[in-house]
Order: C-alpha cells, then sequence, then structure tokens
C-alpha cells in the first residue's frame, strides 16, 4: 500500500452504493485516502433517492456521475469494495478484494434508502479506520 491509500468501490451502475460510499469516504478521510468509484454497466444518471440522503447529511454528491471501470482504477487501487455485482465486476490477481452485501436502492423511496446508506456509512468508517489508523 502506498502513503495514501487508494480505495475504489464498484457496483452495477455506479449510481447508488458506490456513489454513497465515495462521497461519504472521501468526507470522512478528508484528504488522507485517495477514493474512486465504478460501475460495470454504469447508469446514467444517480439515484435520486441516495442523492437525497446525501444531501441531508449536508454532504454535497453534485460533482458526481456513473463511470464505467477501467483497468487502470483497479491497478492503482490497495482495496477494492465490490457492492453487489458479482461476476460483472472485473478480479484483478493480487488485489486486495472485499465484498460488501447490500440492498440495492434502485427505486426505492429515501425512507428505504436511509437504511441502506447507514449501512455503508458504518462499513466506510471501519474501512477508514483500517487504512488510516487514528493518531489520536
Amino acid at each position: 500500500m502506498t502513503d495514501k491509500p487508494v480505495v475504489l468501490f464498484l457496483c452495477i451502475h455506479n449510481s447508488g452504493r458506490s456513489l454513497a460510499a465515495k462521497v461519504l469516504l472521501e468526507h470522512y478521510a478528508q484528504g488522507r485516502v485517495e477514493v474512486r468509484s465504478a460501475g460495470s454497466e454504469p447508469g446514467n444518471q444517480l439515484n435520486p433517492a441516495v442523492v437525497a440522503v446525501l444531501k441531508e447529511r449536508g454532504l454535497d454528491p453534485s460533482r458526481e456521475f456513473p463511470k464505467p471501470f477501467n483497468d487502470d482504477d483497479a491497478e492503482a487501487a490497495d482495496v477494492v469494495v465490490t457492492m453487489g455485482c458479482g461476476d460483472t465486476c472485473p478480479f484483478h490477481p493480487g488485489k486486495r478484494y472485499v465484498d460488501w452485501e447490500l440492498q440495492d436502492p434502485a427505486r426505492r423511496p429515501v425512507e428505504q434508502v436511509r437504511p441502506i446508506v447507514d449501512d455503508i456509512d458504518g462499513r466506510v468508517q471501519a474501512l477508514l479506520a483500517e487504512l488510516v489508523p487514528s493518531t489520536t
């Protein structure tokens, strides 16, 4: 692992779960981790309920958009976190992979998406604590 760990979040559409994970990790890491996200089959827009939940938390996902996976992102990553993409997520030997089984927020109302984002939030904070241990 480099001085600044690189995390790649992958899901199918890169519009919900991986979006939330990326925005949350960037928020908590405050520049101590390089965060990327991508999808095996990127959607054409962000999940509006996920965007709403992130905004409720005071986070700004407005610079995000669904991005296709590319090999360079995987090669640069120290940790690749997959989220429900199964066999459609690419595998690169020698990389550390973590699979987070999460409910898919697609077509769910905000009330049902909040607990999904809460779940992602807890996992993101645990991953950050592992990658960049607190010095206090």
